[in-house]
């Protein structure tokens, strides 16, 4: 972890940088396997999970006796946890639902909007290394809200072939349609493509490893759009000499865990600080299962001094943190003034860890800087906006003439005239 003191702003972009994620040199094996899938459908996806997750597969499907097993292997205490976070994901997502109102905008002329639900979602579930059921339920609960029709889940099968019970509790729970066995490029390009019984989408959400991000990235140029660009998880840590040493400690971690290219960056005025939080991440690194992993991923962190709080603000702009942890006695104020960063966890008691799970904001979120421009996972991720309009006989004489004026200035004489005939 390397410890940097009092850059120059000229600095500031480089060490802005993440861990690089090139997916370029991926996109042949993307490219096969999806020609592959689009030629032989369950066949070519049978075959590659035989090949990268050395399962055996003679159903894609989840049977009914699988559904049973994993309700009754999981406990009583998990499930507990999973609704209790269903429900606080359920009440802050369906605060988002749209209102229209309709707009007459000129005497006559009455415009307005209406969303509707993207009727087929597919929702991709990493398993890897860690079973993601928490984001089965930050994708399956919005899209049940949302009202789509048809919500696809894949996800990977261990060797023995079967999902992880955890993950297919929370499916049911989310009231997720229908659950896959199929990982990696194979699993984007059935739900980009269609099988015989993994069905086509019209979005696919979800995070996943490189392949699994060059797979959304190539079939988003013509098959099917996704949620937003993906790369390794980070976070960024703004504190204070009010901080507790080990709150900043255990965020760094709980981020680095996440994978080897993980980051974690923490901005502080405070030099006195950082003694302590190195410490501190080095007493706790010991305990952690995910040692390994997470040692990685300090290797791309950074503990960053800043000269006073204005430079921490401008910098944080400019890294555009996919999650934001402001840990000082004015963190309302210093958040008032973020402009880019996917999700903001305020004060000492506010861990990354509470998103990730529980309090109801979603986190699926926009890495690698995309916060500058991408919102997080929402309501809105699921519906599309269709707009209305109608103009009665006063609207056209009132609002004719300048639609008249405007498509003849830009020669386009048939869309005058369309206007024209109305008006006599």
């Amino acid at each position: 972890m390397e410890v940097i003191k009092y850059p120059p702003e000229e600095q500031w972009e480089s060490l802005a940088e993440r861990p690089a994620l090139d997916v370029s040199g991926l996109f042949d094996t993307v490219r096969q396997i999806l020609d592959d899938v689009r030629r032989e459908g369950d066949a070519a996806v049978r075959r590659y999970e035989e090949k990268y997750d050395k399962a055996v597969l003679s159903d894609l499907h989840v049977s009914p006796r699988e559904w049973d097993e994993a309700d009754k292997q999981l406990p009583d205490e998990l499930k507990q946890a999973i609704r209790t976070a269903k429900r606080n994901i359920e009440q802050f997502h369906a605060a988002q639902k749209f209102n229209s109102q309709k707009i007459e905008t000129t005497p006559g002329v009455t415009c307005w909007q209406k969303a509707v639900a993207i009727e087929k979602v597919g929702l991709y579930i990493p398993g890897g290394t860690a079973p993601l059921f928490s984001t089965v339920l930050m994708l399956g609960v919005p899209a049940r809200i949302a009202g789509c029709r048809e919500i696809i889940l894949c996800t990977p099968p261990g060797r023995d072939g079967k999902i992880h019970p955890a993950i297919l509790f929370a499916a049911r729970e989310a009231g997720v349609s229908l659950v896959c066995k199929a990982g990696g490029i194979q699993a984007i390009a059935a739900m980009a493509c269609g099988t015989e019984t993994i069905p086509k989408v019209y979005k696919i959400f979800g995070p996943g490893n490189q392949y699994v991000t060059a797979a959304k990235q190539w079939v988003s140029l013509k098959d099917v759009a996704i949620d937003m660009p993906a790369g390794p998880s980070e976070v960024e840590i703004i504190a204070d000499e009010t901080a507790d040493p080990a709150f900043i400690a255990s965020d760094f971690l709980s981020q680095a865990e996440h994978g080897a290219d993980s980051q974690a960056i923490l901005l502080t005025t405070a030099e006195s600080l950082i003694e302590p939080v190195v410490k501190e991440v080095g007493q706790q690194l010991k305990r952690l299962p995910r040692r390994e992993i997470t040692e990685k991923a300090l290797s791309n962190s950074r503990i960053i001094l800043l000269r006073n709080r204005e430079e921490v603000i401008r910098f944080t702009n400019i890294y555009a943190p996919e999650h934001l942890i402001i840990q000082t006695a004015d963190y309302m104020e210093i958040a008032g003034r973020i402009s880019n960063a996917g999700s903001v966890f305020l004060g000492a008691y506010t861990p990354e860890s509470a998103g990730d799970y529980a309090s109801g904001t979603n986190h699926t979120l926009p890495t690698n800087g995309y916060a500058k421009a991408y919102s997080g996972v929402n309501l809105d991720s699921f519906v599309r906006k269709i707009t209305f309009q109608e103009i009665s006989r006063e609207g056209i004489l009132e609002l004719g003439e300048t639609i008249r004026v405007m498509a003849e200035n830009e020669q386009l004489e048939a869309h005058r005239h369309a206007v024209t005939l109305r008006m006599q």
